[in-house]
């Protein structure tokens, strides 16, 4: 059943981080597989990293360009009720420390969801090979708060995330005065690049400097 089964927390201890973040997997993935492929390839110090489990593995059971239908608005909203307490709680750890939300394919696009809900909003938002959930035409909530820190990234050629539907998800953001960044990567295989790496490394660095981060990490 989708939603969060679970929570791996890994990092810092929030009482004494700088930093917050928050970085869910993609469908058929773990916690632990985002541990490996991007957790330990950051060097930002002092980060407080909590990484939720989905049942089941998967947030929602269709495709995220596939039209919403009523089961996948079920499984959507119980994903991100449980996204969504799991922002509080870990903002209940250290109340006052910025909190960046991330994750790779299916959780990215399920961080985009939570950041357009307007609830529980996290200081950035890192979306790995991401696109919002369903498809233009659908009912879908466009609270996102204005001047928000996004990155947003996808592949060429990526079979899960079309760029049609990275290009949708960044006129949403655009349209709500996001502060965006987007990178398209010619050819790159449906995984985390080193380039990805080094932008959520720059993400967390600037927040925990008390900067608004500039997303200026080279390509």
């Amino acid at each position: 059943m989708p939603g969060v089964a679970d929570i791996l927390f890994r990092g810092a201890d929030p009482g004494r981080a700088k930093v917050l973040c928050i970085f869910v997997h993609g469908r058929n993935q773990s916690p632990e597989e985002m541990e490996a492929a991007v957790i330990r390839r950051l060097s930002a110090r002092d980060v407080a990293f909590a990484l939720p489990r989905a049942g089941d593995k998967t947030w929602y059971n269709a495709r995220a360009v596939d039209s919403l239908t009523e089961t996948t608005r079920a499984e959507l909203a119980a994903s991100l009720e449980g996204l969504a307490a799991t922002v509080l709680d870990l903002r209940g750890k250290a109340p006052d420390l910025p909190l960046v939300l991330g994750g790779f394919s299916q959780g990215a696009c399920l961080s985009l969801e939570h950041a357009f809900s307007g609830k529980a909003a996290p200081d950035a938002v890192v979306a790995f090979t991401g696109c919002r959930v369903g498809i233009a035409s659908d009912d879908r909530p466009h609270a996102l708060p204005s001047g928000l820190p996004v990155y947003l990234s996808a592949g060429s050629a990526d079979p899960w995330i079309p760029v049609a539907a990275f290009a949708e998800a960044a006129t949403s953001l655009g349209q709500a005065e996001a502060r965006l960044r987007c990178d398209v990567f010619p050819g790159r295989p449906h995984e985390v690049s080193d380039a990805e790496i080094a932008m959520l490394d720059s993400v967390l660095s600037d927040l925990a400097s008390g900067l608004v981060p500039l997303m200026e990490a080279p390509r």
